[in-house]
């Protein structure tokens, strides 16, 4: 079997991909174990695993495997080698791993063979087991049938329906019902193709007299059906599904009670890119092969793998510019927008598989969107936020991170808006949306999306913005960073402030708001009063109020300058 069907059983929590020189679809035809003190008896499609090697030892043993033709080996690293997941408010790490984890995929690269990290607390015995059972298990299903095209058809066709405000029904190439949203107002058409899981013959050869497949089957084009109300069918638009020059289907949008909404054809086009490679990953292995390529996104998105490995995974060129967009739900009221967007897909909001739901029809209609604007763009989910990379850029004449097309960027940031505006119009749920900065290699993404995450930190913190660059609000995020290290660390704080702030508490006084307007105003007395409403002699006494209760020197620019800061924290903390 592939390594990379292999990894989707295997993979996360248990093994890291640290070099893949050869790809992900080198064949795996056993799994064998290698003595740390010989040289290991492999062969041609054999997965090793180094036992108790470690240092130059391993080093030494994986180059011999490769010698041997080993399609992969598998090693221990030491625990603080591997490259944890990046907390919330730090950017993660761009590197493969620690120093022996980057030296031994070094030594994998240049030998030719794929290397495996293996988790520390796991179990030789557990992995060899696990492999061994897998492998077992795709020889005795070699020739079974993959099944049908799972849920995901029906989740993008709800949501192409709230995006186009019409009934969809996707369809392969022989006219067969796949998957169709929920919704009322149908037409016969509709009716008889859903309950038949087939277009009635009799639709199917009119659509074909009026050319309609024909246009369907030439290109990406919306195709327009006009109302035929002697018929039974009302106003569609359709679009043809492809890969390459090879139609794999259709997916139709029937009007219903309310016209179509403006952008539905533009949603159509997106829709169809993304149901493509739905369909065709259908055809050419089994659909967790998309669950891997996601696998191995987040991988380069976190900077645990390098770009190489995805070769043969994703369509782009790796020397070009990228860069990253994450999307999340805007905080506020424990649950509200989580609550608002399970009403509106019809799931209970209190269950934890209506926020699923809710989390599900996000990824589709970010998908959607990103894929009507770039072919190539990728989409996957980390935690709570989605992240869209978007590869191929056009470069400038100034080159590398400064270098890719303004023109590109401002599209991207326009389609990010977009998307902003749709998750809350069709899903009720509100979301903010930042860009990381373009970089001048794929393997350079995770430096993209350390900053977009940077910026919906600061976003979420106290940053009132629904779609933000790092270029754009980058000094609110270093301060907003700054407050979020003072407030988590009490021993920075001068307790001359804090008493303040205390004593505004106890007397419902406004000595920290008016300091901090003063200071925000540069001492200009007329317009803080003015900001906050009150006589300038009244700020004059409050400021020499608080300067009297807190002991502050305010002509002391050290003072003043970190006054300011906690007085920004206690802001926001209120």
């Amino acid at each position: 079997m592939p390594l990379r069907r292999l990894l989707l059983a295997v993979g996360d929590p248990l093994v890291d991909v640290l070099a893949a020189p050869g790809g992900l679809d080198v064949r795996v035809d056993t799994v064998v174990l290698a003595d740390p003190e010989e040289e290991p008896d492999a062969s041609p499609g054999d997965l090793v695993l180094l036992i108790g090697a470690r240092g130059a030892a391993a080093r030494h043993l994986v180059q011999a495997a490769a010698r041997r033709g080993a399609a992969a080996v598998a090693v221990k690293v030491a625990a603080g080698d591997a490259a944890p997941p990046p907390g919330r408010g730090a950017a993660p790490p761009v590197r493969r791993g620690g120093d022996e984890a980057a030296l031994l995929g070094a030594v994998a690269e240049e030998a030719g063979v794929a290397l495996l990290a293996v988790r520390p607390e796991v179990r030789w015995d557990q992995l060899h087991s696990l492999c061994r059972t897998v492998l077992d298990d795709a020889r005795l299903a070699a020739d079974t049938d993959l099944g049908e095209p799972g849920g995901d058809l029906f989740s993008l066709a709800q949501t192409i329906a709230a995006l186009t405000g019409g009934l969809v029904t996707v369809e392969d190439s022989a006219s067969r019902v796949l998957a169709y949203s929920s919704g009322e107002e149908v037409d016969e058409l509709r009716r008889l193709s859903v309950l038949g899981r087939r277009g009635p013959e009799q639709y199917l050869a009119l659509l074909r007299e009026w050319g309609v497949f024909s246009r369907l089957r030439a290109g990406e084009e919306v195709v327009r059906v006009e109302e035929h109300p002697e018929l039974g069918i009302r106003r569609r638009l359709a679009v043809g599904i492809h890969a390459g020059a090879q139609p794999l289907g259709a997916i139709w949008v029937q009007e219903g009670a309310q016209p179509l909404s403006a952008n539905a054809e533009e949603a159509l086009l997106g829709a169809a890119r993304m149901a493509a490679l739905h369909l065709l990953r259908h055809r050419t292995e089994s659909a967790v092969g998309l669950r891997l390529r996601d696998d191995l996104l987040a991988s380069l998105l976190e900077g645990r793998i390098e770009a190489a490995a995805l070769a043969d995974t994703i369509e782009v060129t790796h020397e070009r510019p990228a860069l990253v967009v994450a999307f999340a739900p805007a905080p506020g009221p424990a649950g509200t927008a989580g609550a608002a967007g399970a009403r509106r897909a019809g799931a209970d909001p209190g269950d934890p598989s209506g926020r699923e739901l809710v989390r599900r029809r996000l990824v589709d209609l970010v998908t959607v969107h990103t894929a009507a604007y770039r072919r190539h763009s990728l989409v996957t989910a980390i935690g709570g936020r989605i992240y869209v990379l978007m590869p191929d850029l056009a470069r400038g004449s100034r080159g590398a991170a400064e270098g890719a097309d303004a023109s590109a960027e401002g599209s991207v940031l326009a389609l990010t808006r977009k998307t902003v505006e749709a998750a809350r119009a069709t899903l009720g749920v509100a979301v903010q949306g930042a860009m990381g900065s373009p970089v001048d290699s794929l393997g350079r993404v995770a430096e993209s999306r350390a900053e977009a995450d940077r910026v919906l930190d600061a976003m979420g913190r106290d940053l009132a913005k629904d779609v933000a660059t790092m270029s754009d609000v980058r000094t609110q995020v270093l301060i907003s960073e700054t407050l979020a290290y003072l407030r988590a660390s009490p021993a920075l704080r001068d307790p001359r402030v804090s008493a303040l702030a205390a004593h505004d508490t106890a007397h419902n006084s406004d000595l920290v708001p008016s300091l901090l307007a003063y200071l925000e105003e540069f001492g200009d007395v007329r317009t803080a009063s003015a900001r906050l409403h009150v006589h300038p002699n009244t700020l004059r006494y409050r400021v020499r109020r608080a300067e009297s209760i807190s002991g502050i020197d305010l002509s002391d620019p050290t003072q003043r300058l970190f006054t300011h800061l906690q007085l920004l924290l206690e802001r926001t903390n209120q």
